[in-house]
């Protein structure tokens, strides 16, 4: 992972310094070489700043790396911020007019980069240490051995203490000693990665002469051991990345099929427009959140909270208004409501174009939900996806509890199994008709806020999980809430799984092709059909 360098990064570092009371590390004479020196000179000083290990000394380096970093007409080093002009060796706001900008070239970027990744180590934040850490093991030079050294004496986080290891265990490698290079294969052996397989993988090179950059046959059979063990630990991260990103996929098509489960499996009713009451879901969740940045911005972290309901309620109304003006004319007549309910989502499309432009609109995570869980090298997994999970596995089990063990989910079974006698009975037909359409939209806004998320909103947004809800509803046994859950978790697996080998676009086909294979065999789907489609 490496560092970006926005232009609030450097800001963020001098108010920190400012608030301290920490001293700037520079010199007049050293940022006058950054400034005006020539690029050996330049190098030299950034080195110099990296190895006195005074973190005070980040602004300006990522100032200078990210191009805000100007001389002014009196020859004075400044910072340009969104907010002010900072004088370079104090961190002072100045009056003055900067004239033209410093100017690197790649390679003193490329040592600007590890430095910065250098002088993180020391920053309070775990999450700056690591990827600083990370950053190391792709770009690491013998100068910072001592750093490093420094760091792990004082780290105390195991996994950022991991990295500085593999850091400085790929300096190692270059020892004079075979001892000392037999050990620092031992170390890269602990903590697998990409990084020390190429690290492992450059010592089995040949020079330009055609002989193996390893002399030592000791060390070269080390290395073939630990480029073996390295592989089989990848292969395992990768086998359990495919898992969890296969949960996350099932995640998001159980929320973006378990609406249509009711509207579809419970009621009969093709819903062509369900894809666009999962937009809906998203579009209100962007609302929410435009919403509390105008009235509420010191809640913001908290709009997502309150974005689910209101994408549950907009959907449901969205649903109810369409079924008792149009659906409710279709019962019974599966070809018209095809061809009604595809015209609404058009309708629908070119509403929300209309209302909210034909762009895509960024939907931010909460802070809670942003970066991710480091569960081991190589093995980050979001948090966003994690809360995804969690929340599908949640109104999962509220809608199981709503359709066993409430007067409505009451009606809605007895409706489903047997229409005429649930009138007789007195079961007010009709209401619990809009009911559950109400519901089964509303569990798509869910979906679509959920989708909201993962990636930007636009108006087509529907369109890409129509027809894979579908595919669950149909795979899964149509009206069984218990099929959808097993179909829609093992599609995703599958699709994730067949990914790396076959590619996204042939992994679909080879899903589709299996699930016409299986419904051929085993029609009424993983779980045998009940509900009104059986009866007919």
């Amino acid at each position: 992972m490496t560092p970006k360098f926005t232009k609030w990064g450097h800001v963020i570092g001098i108010l920190l310094i400012l608030l301290t009371g920490r001293a700037w590390a520079l010199d007049v004479a050293t940022l006058n070489t950054l400034a005006t020196g020539e690029a050996g000179k330049k190098i030299a000083a950034v080195e110099s700043l990296v190895n006195d290990g005074d973190a005070a000394a980040l602004p300006v380096l990522e100032a200078l790396s990210a191009g805000t970093l100007y001389i002014t007409d009196s020859k004075a080093v400044v910072i340009i911020t969104p907010a002010a002009v900072l004088d370079a060796l104090t961190g002072k706001p100045v009056a003055a007019t900067p004239s033209e900008k410093i100017s690197i070239n790649n390679r003193l970027r490329q040592r600007l980069n590890t430095a910065i990744a250098a002088l993180r180590l020391a920053a309070p934040e775990r999450a700056l240490r690591l990827a600083a850490a990370i950053e190391l093991q792709k770009n690491v030079s013998e100068t910072l051995l001592p750093l490093i050294e420094r760091r792990l004496q004082l780290e105390q986080d195991a996994a950022v203490k991991a990295a500085l290891l593999a850091a400085q265990a790929g300096l190692q490698l270059r020892a004079a000693e075979p001892a000392i290079r037999l050990k620092a294969i031992r170390d890269l052996t602990q903590s697998p990665s990409n990084n020390t397989k190429s690290l492992l993988l450059a010592r089995l090179e040949k020079d330009v002469d055609g002989n193996p950059l390893e002399a030592d046959a000791a060390v070269r059979q080390a290395l073939h051991s630990a480029l073996a063990a390295v592989d089989a630990r990848l292969k395992w991260v990768g086998y359990v990345n495919h898992a969890f990103n296969g949960l996350s996929l099932g995640s998001i098509l159980l929320l973006a099929a378990l609406g249509l489960a009711i509207t579809f499996g419970l009621m009969g009713i093709i819903n062509m427009a369900h894809g666009e009451l999962l937009m809906i879901g998203a579009y209100a969740t962007y609302v929410v959140q435009i919403v509390f940045k105008n009235y509420w911005p010191i809640a913001l972290d908290g709009y997502l909270l309150a974005a689910v309901p209101v994408s549950f309620i907009t959907a449901a109304l969205v649903g109810m208004a369409l079924e008792r003006s149009v659906i409710r004319h279709l019962y019974g007549r599966p070809l018209e409501t095809l061809l009604a309910t595809w015209g609404i989502s058009l309708l629908l499309i070119q509403t929300v174009r209309v209302l909210f432009g034909a762009q895509n609109v960024e939907v931010a995570n909460p802070v809670w939900m942003s970066g991710g869980w480091t569960v081991m090298t190589g093995l980050v997994l979001p948090y966003n996806r994690i809360v995804i999970i969690l929340f599908a596995l949640f109104v999962v089990i509220l809608v199981w509890a709503m359709l066993n063990r409430t007067r409505l989910g009451l009606y809605v079974r007895a409706v489903t199994q047997n229409r005429s006698m649930a009138g007789c009975m007195g079961i007010p037909t009709a209401k619990v008709d809009v009911l559950t359409f109400g519901l089964g939209s509303g569990i798509a806004g869910l979906g679509g806020c959920a989708l909201s998320q993962i990636g930007n909103v636009g108006p087509e947004l529907g369109q890409g999980y129509i027809v894979d809800s579908f595919m669950v509803v149909v795979l899964g046994g149509v009206g069984q809430l218990a099929g959808t859950v097993v179909a829609a978790l093992g599609l995703g697996e599958i699709n994730k799984f067949l990914e790396p080998y076959a590619g996204a676009v042939l992994g679909k086909i080879i899903i589709l092709a299996l699930i016409i294979m299986f419904i051929q065999k085993r029609p009424q789907g993983l779980f045998a059909l009940k509900g009104r489609s059986a009866e007919s």
